[in-house]
């Protein structure tokens, strides 16, 4: 079987740097907590508990020592409220992020409506939102949130920022509609390097020597989502976490796989992904033609055992 991987994909510049930062802090002795996860893989996370540096999900839950600020940044008010408490800070907010947050200040500042167009649940939107008052800002994710809203009470105009995790070409739709109906103006907020994987994916996805394709990621990663989704349309694709989620049957027929990861991904995942690839592989080469009617009458019977148990 013909392996594949994206030309871009894994760690970003900012993902690297934090997890980098974190390590070194641990070596150096240093304990703390976390303010969410470092980066959305429960593998990090799990590495970063084995090296004393716990995650939680409030400062409430820190009664002292040093507190981490993940990658995707976090409301300004936290910084004060974590000093105001004694506790130190090892900020390892992405510069991207900060980005931002300086954008949307410099536009509020100036009288602007800010619109955010992103995941209103994700920690990087609520980092940007949360200390803001309510009717200076939106949140949207869908053309029909914007066809909604009255912009006409927005005369001031508006400023457009964007998640930056997100493919921006997916939601052209929602800021056309913005400028459409009000004086509005854009900020480029995506991150190279999400765009740099999203571009590498869509190639890997149009190779025509590749038949399905990997997307190895975190649970709550929303880059890796965005990835597994840019590769669907074209290709059969697969999320994955980890070699545990990876199924047999995808690999039959396959002659070329596509694999490729999250901004939040370490290279160590990926390369056990590939390990594990590479054996099923083998073993799937090594089943004789018996073997391989054996395994689909096995697999017939087995499904239509499931189905009685069902409709019991």
């Amino acid at each position: 079987m013909l392996l594949k991987r994206a030309e871009k994909y894994g760690f970003c510049a900012g993902v690297r740097i934090a997890d980098r930062e974190v390590k070194k802090f641990a070596a150096a002795g240093g304990r703390g907590a976390i303010l969410g996860q470092l980066v959305h893989n429960e593998r990090v996370v799990s590495e970063m508990e084995e090296l004393g540096v716990r995650t939680v999900e409030s400062l409430d839950e820190v009664e002292g020592g040093t507190i981490v600020f993940s990658a995707h940044g976090v409301p300004p008010s936290f910084l004060h409220t974590a000093r105001r408490r004694g506790l130190r800070v090892l900020d390892t907010t992405c510069p991207f992020v900060y980005d931002v947050h300086d954008d949307a200040e410099r536009a509020r500042q100036l009288g602007l409506h800010l619109v955010f167009i992103g995941d209103p649940e994700h920690r990087e939107i609520q980092g940007y939102t949360r200390d803001l008052e309510p009717g200076t800002y939106h949140v949207l994710s869908a053309l029909s949130e914007a066809e909604k809203v009255d912009w006409s009470q927005y005369p001031q105009g508006v400023r457009i920022l964007y998640q930056t995790t997100l493919n921006a070409e997916e939601y052209e739709d929602v800021a056309r509609a913005i400028e459409s109906r009000a004086e509005a103006t854009r900020t480029d907020t995506i991150c190279y390097a999400t765009k740099e994987n999203q571009d590498a994916a869509l190639r890997l996805a149009e190779d025509p020597e590749i038949d399905a394709i990997l997307v190895i990621g975190g649970r709550h990663s929303a880059n890796t989502r965005h990835l597994w989704e840019t590769c669907s349309r074209l290709k059969p694709s697969y999320l994955v976490h980890g070699v545990e989620d990876i199924e047999g049957e995808w690999l039959e027929g396959v002659s070329g796989l596509g694999i490729t990861a999250g901004a939040s991904t370490p290279d160590y995942l990926v390369e056990e992904v590939e390990e594990r690839v590479r054996t099923l592989a083998s073993r799937a080469e090594g089943l004789t033609d018996g073997d391989r009617a054996g395994r689909e009458d096995s697999r017939r019977v087995d499904t239509g055992e499931n189905q009685s148990a069902l409709s019991r």
